[in-house]
């Protein structure tokens, strides 16, 4: 759980460090400032003379021999890049602009709600090493939007006698207004292909990117606002607004250490009505490593929309994504009250533990409330920090922006590479070599045969909550079928356009307000419910809890105790053992990518199933469409309840072959290194024993800094 500096000024000091707190630029403590200053670019300039380093070494390996090669490749591998997302959601008005905009201190940089009305639009906000503002405007296909026209048109035709049934769709009208005005409503949607629309967007046409540049903040927001929302105050110079033709838009902001590593994705709750915008939503949210969920202070635990969102998501953000933590943010703090914060904080915590669907997925310790006001904040006014908690938020993405764990992993890799290259060099110690690999394939072996059994007794352990999940699932079937297709609240009348946008949509129906619902979710809802804690426990998205309980972290070669018994390749050695750490490293990133889609496979096995009856209730017209619709749907199913057994198939499946992958990578990766390291002989390695001490110097400076952070 994150922990506050200590050093964060308290409300008994509440006035006294006014210009340590103005422009939203917290200051540490002398002491604590002069050690993060001295480590950030300690650490900086380590990573830069290694590289150098290293790009000096590659420049000298000219022999085309095995191991030339293999070292060559190595030090290209040593590269690596980890970007943090943290996705923004929460309804218009809640204040998501305001606050990104106060994180950075880009006041200006997103329009706010107020101004302007709110689109499903998704915007990145990321760093850039140019001097301009960018705005980075990614669209649909003009077959997408071709596509998307007819069905907004046949939508509005069929809600015409429709009463409420533009209540839980998206604002069609709204949509296919910003871009054509009022002349949709006269025109086919081949008219409404025509170039003349699209005569400012060549890009469009083209399907390429378009970039906006600007000098400040406010200038390029003034250039995108078009390409993201409709302005309330529409004028007659500004005809078009192509937010419906607009896939994502990218915001690069110069000169800002927050987002070096770090991405701010201002998300709708809800995904999209369009499939390939739909798509690239579930993509960012299972890519998410924190969420913030944003609502007002005032109606922070009460308001529906805001858990709505979260509920809706948490699956997606948990089991099936990445997301280590959630933070609920109170916006509008504004002359609130200790004792009143306190209250709410308390509130929404409570609500959060009644809300099984999230805690299914995430535990007490991943969540956390904070209270803010951007208002407050950027006009620099002296900010209580235990009130208005910004600054908590501020010093969390630098956490996150910590280039430490990519210094500590290149100096590390780099240090097993020069050590290989130096003892390679010696060609006197070949039968302490052969001992020393006879132990290590003999290591490997036990190891491996290890991995696989907890792999497989893990794969057992699904097998039975699966079968009980099957079970579970063909005996409520029939009831969650009918809660979908037969909702309380909804009269037949006004559900007729909400179930006709679902089977269109693949079983998903998108409300502009309240929560993202998937027939295709509730049908596996039983068999994902079944293994939710064992998946948890299992695949952890903090990487440092450990793969298969551990399994991945504790498979070790024991080169720490054949360096103290072989010291004539202790060089060889610790290249083996940074190989062994780079290698685990690189198999929890394949497993977190995986994990995602063998979780996923138990909903995506159903709504493979029941695409037929969609399309087929999807083509129904005329009186009587609604209970065609229905009736089609439940036949369907009933035909089709082998389909959960053929889910539980398909991800055990999967299990086994991520079991085949973790295992293959193993024994290739290090059976490779074994071979180059020990067995193969060298040709004409250059002398890097001055760059191995200094690598060496900085690799122990590194560990000496994260064992005093310890």
């Amino acid at each position: 759980m994150y922990m506050l500096p200590q050093d964060y000024p308290s409300i008994s000091e509440k006035g006294k460090r006014k210009s340590e707190l103005e422009l939203g630029e917290w200051q540490p403590s002398p002491k604590r400032q002069d050690n993060c200053a001295a480590g950030s670019q300690s650490e900086t300039k380590i990573l830069s003379d290694v590289k150098d380093i290293m790009r000096r070494v590659s420049q000298r390996l000219h022999g085309r021999d095995k191991l030339s090669a293999f070292l060559k490749d190595k030090i290209k591998d040593l590269e690596t890049e980890k970007r943090h997302l943290v996705g923004v959601f929460g309804r218009t008005g809640a204040g998501k602009s305001s606050l990104i905009n106060a994180i950075i201190n880009k006041e200006g940089l997103l329009p706010s709600a107020s101004v302007s009305a709110c689109t499903s639009v998704m915007i990145k906000v990321e760093a850039t090493n140019g001097s301009k503002y960018e705005a980075h405007i990614e669209f649909i296909t003009k077959k997408d939007w071709e596509n998307e026209v007819q069905s907004l048109k046949l939508a509005l035709e069929e809600d015409d006698d429709d009463d409420g049934g533009n209540g839980d769709c998206l604002d069609r009208d709204e949509t296919l207004s910003a871009l054509y005005g009022e002349e949709w409503k006269e025109k086919s949607t081949h008219s409404l292909m025509d170039n003349k629309y699209f005569r400012d967007i060549p890009e469009f046409q083209m399907s390429k990117i378009k970039i906006l540049e600007s000098d400040s903040a406010e200038g390029l927001s003034e250039k995108f606002v078009r390409y993201t929302r409709s302005e309330s105050n529409e004028t007659e110079e500004v005809k078009r607004w192509y937010w419906p033709l607009v896939k994502c838009v990218t915001v690069k902001v110069p000169d800002n250490d927050f987002l070096d590593h770090v991405t701010l994705m201002d998300l709708p709750g809800n995904g999209d009505s369009n499939r390939s915008r739909d798509q690239m939503w579930k993509e960012f949210i299972a890519s998410c490593s924190t969420v913030w969920i944003v609502t007002e202070m005032t109606r922070a635990a009460s308001e529906s929309e805001a858990w709505d969102i979260l509920e809706g998501a948490s699956s997606l953000l948990g089991n099936g994504g990445e997301c280590q933590q959630i933070h609920f943010i109170c916006t509008k703090s504004d002359h609130e009250k200790p004792d009143d914060i306190n209250k709410v904080k308390k509130a929404v915590m409570n609500a959060f533990k009644k809300r099984e669907t999230i805690t299914n997925h995430f535990s007490e310790d991943s969540f956390q409330v904070f209270t803010v006001s951007s208002k407050e904040f950027l006009k620099g006014e002296n900010v209580n920090p235990d009130v208005n908690e910004i600054l908590k938020l501020k010093e969390i993405l630098k956490n996150l922006n910590d280039a430490c764990s990519e210094t500590s992993n290149y100096v590390s890799g780099a240090h097993g590479i020069l050590s290989l290259i130096q003892g390679a060099r010696s060609r006197e110690v070949v039968e302490q070599k052969n001992d020393v690999c006879a132990v290590l394939e003999g290591n490997l072996s036990i190891q491996l045969n290890r991995v696989k059994k907890a792999i497989e007794d893990i794969t057992k352990a699904f097998e039975q909550h699966l079968r009980d999940g099957v079970e579970r699932s063909q005996n409520l079937c029939e009831r969650k079928l009918r809660s979908f297709l037969y909702p309380s609240k909804k009269n037949n009348k006004g559900f007729h356009g909400t179930l006709k946008s679902a089977v269109k949509n693949v079983g998903i129906q998108k409300p502009k307000k309240g929560k993202r619902k998937d027939l295709n979710m509730i049908l596996a809802s039983c068999l994902t419910e079944s293994i939710d804690e064992k998946f948890r426990k299992t695949f952890p998205n903090d990487l440092k809890c450990g793969n298969f309980n551990g399994a991945i972290d504790a498979f070790s070669l024991s080169t720490d105790s054949l360096i103290e018994k072989y010291k004539n390749v202790e060089l060889q050695l610790t290249f083996l053992q940074t190989e062994e750490n780079k290698m685990k490293t690189k198999l929890n990133k394949i497993i977190l990518t995986q994990k995602k889609l063998i979780y996923n496979s138990l909903t995506e096995t159903i709504r493979s199933n029941m695409k037929g009856c969609y399309k087929e209730a999807a083509a129904f017209e005329g009186p009587g469409t609604q209970k065609r619709m229905r009736d089609t749907i439940e036949r369907h199913v009933e035909s089709k309840m082998d389909m959960f057994e053929k889910a539980k198939n398909a991800m055990l499946e999967q299990l086994n072959d991520l079991k085949e992958t973790v295992l293959r990578t193993l024994e290739e990766t290090m059976e490779e290194s074994i071979e180059h390291s020990l067995k193969t002989e060298a040709c004409s390695l250059p002398d890097v024993l001055e760059d191995l001490e200094m690598v060496k110097k900085h690799c122990d400076e590194l560990n000496g800094d994260q064992d005093e952070k310890k």
